[in-house]
């Protein structure tokens, strides 16, 4: 099982740029597509982005489609979401999973969540 924790989620400025990663712990970290998932208060979990095992494919929301980018380094079990450009629309409790694919479903291992904040 594999065991994910979030970072680098803070309070910035409308325009202001951020970079969440994701370190996962456990066996394997490279046979698990990956993807970034956001809860605002009073909304559902909504899809992000979500990246192949390999690094090789990606996807995107279209609210973050060319402002977010998904990466990450299976040398060192990591997953990043460097983010330009938040708006007041973008304030959530960012996640990330672990799935058997890309996809914006099917995600099996969650992350405790990173808060990222905009002020107008």
């Amino acid at each position: 099982q594999v065991q994910l924790v979030e970072s680098g989620g803070g309070l910035v400025q409308a325009g202001d740029s951020l970079r969440l990663s994701c370190a996962a712990s456990g066996r394997s970290f490279s046979s698990y597509a990956m993807g970034w998932f956001r809860q605002a208060p009073g909304k559902g979990r909504e899809f992000v982005a979500a990246i192949t095992r390999s690094g090789g494919g990606t996807d995107y929301a279209d609210s973050v489609k060319g402002r977010f980018t998904i990466s990450r380094d299976n040398a060192k079990n990591t997953e990043y979401l460097p983010m330009n450009g938040l708006t007041p629309e973008d304030p959530a409790v960012y996640y990330c999973a672990t799935g058997p694919f890309m996809g914006r479903h099917y995600y099996n291992c969650w992350g405790q969540g990173t808060q990222v904040t905009v002020s107008s």
